[in-house]
């Protein structure tokens, strides 16, 4: 049986094909795709590098649409002008900022729409798509700005050249300078780190401490006596850390390399509270509390403390007992010195504690022995009857 072939009503179909998908692409680029587009024409004031048909709009970095059409316009050469194809749900406006970005590792650029504050929607000519008004330099490529600014950092320099050259020389002036005095600048360094403290802190200074006062007990005591050692007063240049020395010249300076462990007003302190304890001649002795009323109060004022002219120490402690009423009862001055083994810290901070090991036990005796007598010459004081 033979097969009888339509050919007409298969050229009819294959036609049909052809045009639907003909008239799918046309939808496509034109109509704007599956969703509602709205079409806005774009103009750029100069040239848009590597734009082309198909490339990607932006909406404050959301895509929303395509190029759909470039070309340039005949009356000013300058200009190009982009039709684009956009979601209508976008919020494009009067004051919509437009430009050119670039992407990807490839850098192909992109219609990029930004923000707009207010609501007036972009208006149109009659007959004519609504017009978007591109930035100055939204073409601009990153060769071309940073042709731009090598152009304009060409114009300063060319401007400035003489001015440049005075600078170079001056700074080569200097540097001649420094050179020729690259010996004293050491000097200056090392000044500048003393006056500082910066040596200080990079090597720890060694630290002494007085050795406790060789006090015998005393022979003549008052038991039932109370005995406060204020803090003693001291120059400022005394009361501190530092191992104070005195130049032959009368000048005063301080060892960079060692210190005692406190200030020395307190632990001059410290160690004359404890030679009187170890005398056993109060009923007591500390330091001023506020709830301890003493019947004495031994006020000592350091005079030297220090390393002196010919490399001795000198100590010299002025003291006075005061009485609960707040008279003076009697004042003395001890005075002690010591030469020095050597000119080195060690040395110093040794004879320093050796002349207050001299004067420190001679006040302390003087201490018992002044308020024993005082105490014996005032006597036992009456206690006053019940009412009067």
């Amino acid at each position: 049986m033979e097969v009888r072939a339509r050919y007409v009503q298969m050229g009819l179909f294959t036609l049909a094909v052809l045009a639907l998908g003909f008239g799918f692409v046309y939808w496509i680029n034109n109509a704007g795709g599956l969703s509602d587009r709205a079409a806005y024409r774009v103009q750029f004031d100069g040239p848009v590098s590597g734009l082309l048909r198909g490339s990607a709009v932006l909406f404050n970095g959301i895509r929303v649409g395509e190029v759909t059409a470039l070309d340039l316009n005949p009356a000013q050469p300058r200009e190009v002008r982009a039709t684009i194809s956009v979601d209508r749900s976008a919020p494009v406006r009067k004051d919509t900022v437009v430009s050119i970005d670039f992407q990807g590792l490839t850098g192909s650029p992109v219609v990029t729409l930004t923000g707009g504050a207010s609501g007036d929607p972009v208006t149109a000519a009659k007959g004519e798509l609504p017009l978007l008004k591109a930035r100055s330099d939204a073409g601009e490529t990153m060769s071309q700005s940073a042709r731009d600014v090598l152009r304009k950092l060409d114009t300063i320099l060319s401007e400035n050249a003489k001015p440049l050259r005075d600078m170079i020389a001056n700074i080569d002036t200097f540097a001649g300078a420094l050179a020729r005095n690259a010996d004293k600048i050491d000097g200056i360094a090392a000044g500048l780190e003393r006056m500082t403290g910066g040596a200080a802190a990079r090597a720890r200074a060694l630290t002494f401490n007085l050795q406790h006062l060789h006090v015998p007990e005393a022979k003549e005591r008052a038991p039932a006596v109370q005995v406060v050692v204020p803090e003693p007063s001291a120059l400022s240049s005394l009361d501190s850390e530092k191992i104070a020395t005195v130049s032959a010249e009368g000048v005063l300076s301080a060892m960079s390399d060692a210190q005692w462990s406190d200030a020395v007003t307190r632990i001059v302190q410290a160690t004359i509270i404890r030679g009187l304890e170890d005398s056993h001649a109060f009923a007591g002795v500390s330091r001023p509390l506020d709830d301890l009323t003493a019947d004495f109060r031994v006020a000592i004022d350091i005079r030297k403390f220090q390393i002196g002219a010919g490399n001795a120490a000198d100590v010299e402690i002025g003291s006075k007992i005061i009485d609960s009423k707040g008279r003076i009862i009697a004042s003395q001055v001890f005075r002690a010195s010591v030469p020095a083994a050597s000119e080195d810290a060690s040395a110093a901070a040794a004879a320093i504690d050796q002349a207050f090991g001299k004067a420190g036990p001679d006040l302390v005796a003087w201490v018992a022995r002044t308020i024993a007598e005082h105490s014996a010459q005032k006597g036992p004081q009456p206690k006053k009857a019940a009412g009067e």
